[in-house]
């Protein structure tokens, strides 16, 4: 972790957290001292260099602020009297958020699995299968010739057969078999297709279904914003629409027609992406613009400078100096 701190009428410290870096070069653009340098990305999130995203200049540096109040991935942390300024009223302020909304969501998991940060923490807990299935199983092993039809047509994977280590003076096929009742589902299956009519099955849950209550499934999930990014993927997933996403830009993302991408011999975007919202299809790299939050390291990684980046809006308010808006509004336009 690199950083810059000076002690004066007030003391101000920056520090840049590389765990939450993207490489995305956004304080580069703005720094007005130009007391920041992108490193070698590519390598970087490739693991080949092991270093920092950032350098920060400390000779240069004039500790104002602007880098971290303008890093959407919260990377750069800038204090004032020990205090940060996203707590104060003063500095500007991000709008975007992710959220889970927990009446809705049925603990799929599906948000879990694909998010890129490991943001999403789930905790679920299934009922006992043994309260909503009823049943009774029995095998006749004087009858049981050990066939195997049952163990590979139940779909329950609940019947076992314990091998013999078959020799000239033990020539059993099998030393038992038995069905999990933990696992049965009682279908009825094994019973109507072995051939010596071996297997007694009984499935009493169409009985009693009127006073088997209803699955109930308990749990939580969780939502670190610390580590997420807003990418979206949670709410491109989410089968119930519990996950709703306000991304720090909005925008286009293209790739230029008249530049040959060599996605599939180059995979510098993929890499680079802290999405996972680049794909390779045939053999040319593809991204998802409900996927990407318009950071920009992909087209700063680019070789060949195919990636197209237009934002149309930035969701970063309470910008109250005019040079402020100035510097920042350069985040608006063409990113080179």
């Amino acid at each position: 972790m690199t950083s810059v701190e000076r002690n004066g009428n007030q003391k101000r410290s920056l520090a840049h957290k590389n765990e939450k870096c993207v490489g995305c070069g956004i304080c580069t653009d703005i720094c007005p001292t130009e007391s920041i340098k992108l490193g070698p990305v590519l390598p970087i999130a490739r693991g080949i260099v092991k270093m920092d995203y950032i350098n920060l200049d400390n000779a240069k540096c004039v500790l104002c602020g602007l880098c971290a109040s303008t890093c959407p991935f919260n990377a750069l942390e800038f204090k004032i009297d020990d205090k940060n300024i996203k707590e104060l009223e003063a500095y500007p302020k991000w709008e975007h958020e992710a959220k889970i909304d927990e009446e809705s969501c049925i603990y799929c998991g599906h948000c879990v699995k694909v998010c890129p940060k490991d943001a999403i923490f789930l905790q679920k807990v299934m009922p006992e299968r043994s309260e909503f299935v009823i049943g009774e199983t029995d095998i006749n092993e004087d009858k049981c010739i050990y066939c195997g039809m049952c163990k590979d047509i139940c779909p329950a994977e609940a019947i076992k057969i314990e091998p013999n280590d078959i020799n000239s003076s033990n020539p059993e096929i099998a030393k038992g078999i038995r069905i999990d009742e933990s696992k049965c589902v009682y279908c009825g299956l094994c019973r109507r297709i072995c051939p010596e009519d071996a297997i007694k099955i009984i499935c009493t849950t169409c009985m009693y279904r009127d006073e088997i209550e209803e699955p109930e499934i308990i749990g939580d999930i969780l939502l670190n914003e610390d580590q997420c990014i807003n990418c979206g993927w949670c709410q491109k997933i989410c089968p119930k629409d519990a996950a709703v996403v306000t991304k720090p830009f909005e925008g286009h993302i293209y790739m230029d027609e008249n530049v040959e991408c060599k996605g599939d011999s180059c995979h510098a975007c993929l890499d680079v992406c802290p999405c996972n919202a680049v794909s390779i299809v045939d053999t040319k790299s593809s991204v998802n613009p409900d996927l990407c939050v318009l950071c920009g390291a992909c087209k700063k990684a680019c070789p060949q400078k195919c990636i197209v980046i237009k934002r149309d809006k930035m969701n970063l308010n309470n910008i109250r100096s005019k040079s402020w808006k100035t510097r920042i509004g350069q985040l608006m336009e063409d990113i080179s």
